[in-house]
């Protein structure tokens, strides 16, 4: 997998706080309330969800809250500026939708948007921070179809807490004010962010400081009000197009029209059969569900049980089909709508037998390279792109147990820096691969007008061997994401932990020739076990990720379980 040099440094930053060996004491989980059960990055977005199921709201209702509040209170990771996927299992029948509501790149978009004149990719600054990165936002129209097809209260009452966040206030936390503080430059780009969430001296306001959002507030009651139209319709279109296009320094602009034409699409979710459960993930644009249902294929075969998680073969085992994964990942993976994706031959049950029979338990492969899965296009490149980790998970099931896993982003922190509305911007398009041609042959990752960029997102739903739903995840962290939602389901189905001490479990990821493993877990005193069975570079650091779950316990209550390395940053 290639990777830009500063990748593992720039994830840990971004994601602002989240691993030291501190930070990994144990977390007691939450109760499930009788009305369901939410498990999200901030406890004041859980609280507005189980506000919306309180109410008599269905999940969906209750995660589009959540969503909602996490634009107010997490505006460094999500909110209505950028876009995500959503995946819902009917309580009743078990049957499950997805839902896309991915950034697109406008219709005048071209492959070498990123490109100057020579064919160079441009600097970071203009790239990132500027119009060039800002698709259209998603999920406001994800959230109104779903709505619309799931919903059970009604549209405005599910704007009322995250309204009352933005005018009341919420306080600073020790998480939002660390990401301020390690993006400056970014974060307070905008006169207009600087006077919500900065001081006169410059720096952030300090921990504690109660932080009011009067036009996110605005923004929201129209929303409210309106619906879907109070940003896609023609005026608010006009406004919103015309603030990123007096940004965008070449290549097409958005325009209005980009933004009035956006539709979120219902997808076909990506299952598997994993030993006696059925995983389900989310299909192309994001590549999410594809790499966790391939390194679940090609780890079956392996007693994963037996070695346990303290094991150095077991962690080496879950590097290698990680490798493999993402060798198939790069090469095949897109926007479906534009190019094609062999997804059944990617997670056929053959071909990921082959894939897994590469892996050895004794040493490393020396490459890994891509296969050839069954109706795979072989004219095709790939090529480096940027992670995303400026993202967010939430899970909520409802009390009919209604199932949403809904996986939110705006790519970076705090996105492009542009503010508008109250809100920061995604820069989701730098997301597409930077250069569109590698070897002569075009890759499948690379712009085109109107085409949603690749994701790494992998919201998740696991169903027991009767069908029914008894894990909902996902996570944060950009390539970190599938990694981080599969090492937990095997913590689930194999270790038989329950869902908080699977995301617990320690972290190690292959990041090109490099390997990190995370720093104050048992996985240092397996470095040496590790270089033995042929890991290389082996970088001891902060884990840089961020995973929420629900967990079925055997008495059918949930377990509300969230990511420990915050635990200590999420409260002021």
């Amino acid at each position: 997998m290639r990777i830009f040099p500063a990748l593992i440094a720039s994830l840990a930053l971004t994601l602002s706080g989240c691993a030291t060996s501190q930070t990994l004491s144990r977390v007691e989980p939450a109760p499930a309330a009788a009305v369901g059960a939410v498990s999200s990055a901030d406890p004041r977005a859980s609280a507005a969800g189980e506000a919306i199921l309180a109410a008599g709201g269905s999940a969906t209702d209750a995660a589009i809250a959540v969503m909602l509040a996490l634009t107010v209170v997490e505006p460094q990771s999500s909110g209505i500026g950028g876009g995500g996927f959503m995946l819902r299992a009917d309580g009743t029948t078990g049957a499950l939708v997805s839902y896309d509501g991915r950034e697109t790149a406008p219709a005048a978009a071209t492959p070498n948007r990123f490109l100057d004149e020579s064919g160079t990719v441009l600097p970071r600054e203009p790239r990132v921070y500027s119009g060039l990165s800002v698709g259209v936002p998603g999920n406001i129209a994800l959230a109104a179809k779903a709505h619309a097809e799931h919903g059970t209260l009604p549209w405005a009452k599910l704007f009322e807490p995250a309204i009352a966040l933005a005018e009341d206030g919420f306080v600073m936390n020790r998480r939002l004010y660390d990401s301020l503080a390690g993006n400056k430059g970014r974060a307070d780009k905008s006169d207009t962010a600087r006077t919500v969430f900065f001081g006169a001296d410059g720096e952030p306001l300090p921990v504690g400081t109660t932080i009011r959002n009067p036009q996110l507030a605005h923004t929201l009651r129209a929303l409210a009000a309106e619906g879907p139209k109070a940003m896609y319709g023609a005026a608010p279109a006009a406004a919103l197009a015309a603030h990123v296009a007096a940004q965008t320094p070449q290549d097409g602009r958005m325009t209005a029209a980009d933004i009035i034409a956006y539709q979120p699409r219902q997808r076909d979710p990506v299952c598997i059969r994993y030993r006696i459960y059925r995983v389900c993930g989310m299909g192309p644009p994001s590549s999410g569900g594809i790499a966790v249902a391939q390194m679940l294929g090609q780890l079956e075969r392996f007693d994963l049980a037996a070695l346990g998680p303290d094991s150095p073969v077991f962690w080496h085992l879950l590097i290698e089909s990680q490798r493999l994964a993402y060798a198939d990942r790069e090469l095949y993976t897109g926007d479906a709508d534009f190019v094609s994706v062999p997804v059944a031959g990617m997670v056929d049950k053959n071909y990921l037998a082959a894939r897994s029979g590469l892996i050895s338990p004794d040493t490393s492969l020396a490459k890994a390279e891509p296969g050839v899965p069954p109706g795979a296009p072989l004219a095709r490149g790939d090529g480096p792109e940027e992670p995303e980790h400026g993202t967010t998970h939430f899970a909520v099931v409802d009390a009919v147990g209604n199932a949403v896993s809904y996986t939110s982003t705006i790519e970076g922190a705090f996105g492009s820096g542009l503010f508008f509305g109250g809100f920061y911007l995604n820069n989701e398009l730098t997301d597409f691969t930077l250069i569109p041609e590698a070897g002569g042959k075009p890759v499948a990752n690379r712009v085109e007008g109107g085409k949603r960029p690749r994701s790494s997102m992998a919201p998740t739903i696991v169903y027991d061997q009767n069908g029914k739903v008894m894990l909902v995840i996902g996570a944060a962290g950009g390539p970190t994401i599938p990694v981080t939602v599969t090492r937990a389901i095997i913590g689930v189905l194999d270790f038989g932990l329950g869902a908080q001490e699977a995301l617990a479990l320690p972290f190690a990821m292959a990041f090109g020739d490099a390997l990190l493993i995370e720093e104050g877990t048992a996985l240092v005193a397996m470095k040496a076990d590790l270089e033995r069975l042929g890991h290389k570079a082996i970088r001891i650091a902060p884990a840089p990720i961020k995973a929420n779950a629900l967990g079925r316990g055997a008495d059918g209550t949930w377990q509300v379980a969230t990511e420990p390395r915050l635990a200590s940053l999420v409260t002021p």
